[in-house]
């Protein structure tokens, strides 16, 4: 596909970002292959349903992109989720009233774990595999030691209203309020990565001693993703509690699963190369590749297999396009 430059008459090639297209291709074949599995995606609302379960993976595929493409991860998002529900239903209670305050203060909270997460790697040099692996066993005890492993409280009518209802949209029917805040996140996502701040966050993986030189400033900027990827939970809980209500493993293996979705993106593990909607897709493939398992009768237990799978084959497919020809060929 190309235009034409109205200044010069010459044509310059619109091109889908690096890993946008193999995924963008993939899930095409999985929506076609799901109208043809169950009848519930014969009709425009199947596929909302769909998007409707997949947006807080999708959300949190935006947050866990910005880490991993400035080289880090974030293990963190799965319990910061479980805590961020269990916390709004202690604090809430069933009180439609709290809801205003509360949701603002799960936001800040999901900011204050990135930011704590973002220090550490930043600040103390330990590498963010390690901080994060520990913030996730800090807020699972946290969350166990305060509930006693049963949730307490109730979540409000009003909170719930996002991640459970929608609005009535002529032909497409009831559209989930959950996939019109994904529309404005990817939109959000999309300008922020073409500013100049996220194509640092892009360069800082790829050399981050270049941009050291050139006067980025690293420490901020790779801070700044964590603290993103910390709201990114923090919505992604508010989504998850309104559809699936009060639970103390509401967030249990998300952080793998949306590795997983980010690395089947196309997004680089080790950083400097990916694209945002390519993440947000690789999330989407996933949830559609496991509704039509689902639909066939496979187990539920093969989805972990599934994710260790791509995993493996993503890291492997990264290093061998990263090793020289010459290498390869005397190996």
């Amino acid at each position: 596909m190309t235009e034409t430059l109205p200044a010069t008459g010459k044509t310059r090639r619109i091109r889908l970002a690096d890993g946008t297209g193999p995924v963008l291709a993939v899930l095409a074949v999985l929506l076609v292959a799901l109208a043809f599995a169950g009848p519930a995606y014969s009709e425009p609302a199947g596929y909302l349903a769909l998007l409707k379960r997949a947006a807080p993976l999708m959300i949190l595929a935006i947050g866990q992109y910005f880490v991993i493409v400035s080289g880090g991860f974030d293990l963190s998002v799965g319990s910061l989720v479980t805590a961020e529900v269990v916390i709004a239903a202690r604090l809430i209670d069933g009180d439609e009233g709290a809801t205003v305050w509360v949701i603002p203060l799960l936001l800040a909270t999901g900011a204050l774990v990135g930011l704590v997460n973002g220090l550490i790697t930043t600040r103390l040099l330990v590498p963010s595999f390690i901080v994060t692996l520990g913030m996730l066993l800090v807020l699972d005890g946290a969350v166990f030691l305060w509930t006693g492993g049963s949730p307490r409280g109730a979540l409000s009518e009003a909170f719930r209203v996002v991640g459970r209802e929608g609005f009535e949209v002529p032909l497409l029917g009831a559209v989930p309020w959950s996939v019109l805040l994904l529309a404005a996140l990817v939109v959000a996502a999309v300008v922020f990565m073409r500013g100049g701040t996220g194509r640092t966050l892009v360069a800082i993986g790829d050399n981050e001693t270049s941009v050291l030189l050139g006067g980025g400033r690293v420490e901020r900027l790779r801070t700044l993703a964590f603290v993103l990827s910390g709201v990114s939970a923090a919505i992604a809980a508010i989504l998850l509690g309104g559809f699936a209500g009060v639970s103390a493993q509401v967030g249990d293996g998300l952080e793998f699963r949306v590795i997983t979705a980010v690395v089947l993106g196309g997004v680089v593990l080790g950083g400097g190369r990916g694209s945002v909607v390519a993440a947000m897709a690789g999330a989407l493939t996933l949830e559609a590749l496991f509704s039509l398992l689902n639909l066939l009768g496979v187990a539920g237990g093969l989805e972990s297999a599934v994710q260790g799978v791509i995993i493996i084959a993503a890291v492997a497919y990264a290093s061998v396009g990263r090793i020289p020809f010459r290498t390869r060929r005397s190996t």
